[in-house]
């Protein structure tokens, strides 16, 4: 069936078939439902037996994606990755998140150039990890990578998208933020303690937190798919990123609850191990590119955010 006039002119209104991998991930499940709302197919990447017949079966590790599944589909996304804060960061726990990340992004990144018609475009995930520790020093995506682990397992997941992007499909990586959720990561963590009464800031609080609302970083994620000029990297962050201390008494104005404890450093560190470094270092990073490509943020600021989650 042929688009009609309104449809070429905005990719966003046809019906497209999307896969996407990660999809039972907090930012996936936001996605795949905001996508099957709108009316678009959407395909799910499982790693066990396909049951249904919207569903595709991959293995990252083994790098085997069924590329049948893939047919006739618009576009690619991957979500997938074992959680960061998951668990301690034993090496074999950092190996899994190597692996879940890099060999899963090149599996379906292969996948992808493999086809005789490919997706018009393959968004990969990633994270502001990147940047490493910036202190109070702004960044956005002109910065270099920073130094360290989390820094290197970024450089070396994007790198993993290059099979699509050599292949001449658009190649889009979204470096995420700490996304404003109840349903899951930092802040799906937080809010019980909050709401009891028992939230406070950690270490110094000074540090920056670049946190998105759940619904910007799925409006985000959507807008990049369908700007069919758009490429690279992109920061789905708050266009003001604010520190920990400032997110601590957000938390306590929105939830009417003091927030008197704190957790020192050495303690973190005791307890966290090599991830205390990511929980306490500082990371002002700014949507640069994509407030530039137009969009814009229904919930910019923290509080703003935080009430979002809360609806």
């Amino acid at each position: 069936m042929e688009s009609t006039e309104s449809e070429q002119s905005d990719p966003s209104s046809r019906r497209s078939r999307i896969a996407v991998a990660g999809a039972s991930g907090l930012i996936g499940t936001a996605l795949t439902r905001a996508l099957t709302d709108d009316g678009h197919e959407v395909v799910r990447l499982v790693r066990r037996a396909p049951r249904t017949k919207d569903e595709v079966r991959w293995d990252p590790k083994e790098g085997y994606v069924d590329t049948a599944g893939l047919a006739g589909c618009d576009a690619l996304v991957n979500l997938a990755g074992a959680g960061i804060g998951d668990h301690r960061w034993t090496a074999a726990y950092k190996q899994e998140l190597r692996d879940s990340r890099v060999l899963g992004t090149s599996a379906l990144a292969e996948a992808a150039a493999s086809l005789d018609e490919p997706p018009r475009v393959f968004l990969c995930a990633s994270a502001i990890g990147y940047y490493g520790d910036t202190g109070q020093r702004a960044v956005d995506e002109s910065a270099p990578a920073g130094e360290g682990f989390l820094p290197s397992l970024c450089v070396e997941w994007e790198g993993a998208a290059a099979a699509a992007h050599e292949a001449g499909i658009r190649t889009v990586l979204s470096r995420n933020g700490l996304v404003v959720a109840r349903e899951g990561g930092a802040w799906g963590r937080m809010f019980p303690l909050f709401k009891a009464g028992l939230g406070g800031r950690l270490g110094n609080g000074r540090q920056y937190w670049s946190h998105i609302s759940l619904y910007d970083a799925v409006a985000a994620l959507r807008h990049l798919l369908d700007t069919e000029t758009l490429s690279g990297p992109f920061n789905l962050t708050a266009p003001d990123p604010v520190t920990n201390r400032e997110v601590t008494a957000a938390m306590g104005r929105v939830l009417h609850r003091p927030t008197l404890f704190t957790a020192p450093s050495p303690a973190l560190r005791v307890a966290l191990g090599e991830m205390a470094g990511d929980v306490l270092g500082s990371q002002r990073v700014l949507p640069t590119r994509l407030l530039e490509s137009g969009f814009s943020f229904a919930f910019p600021g923290i509080e703003d955010s935080i009430r979002a989650a809360l609806r």
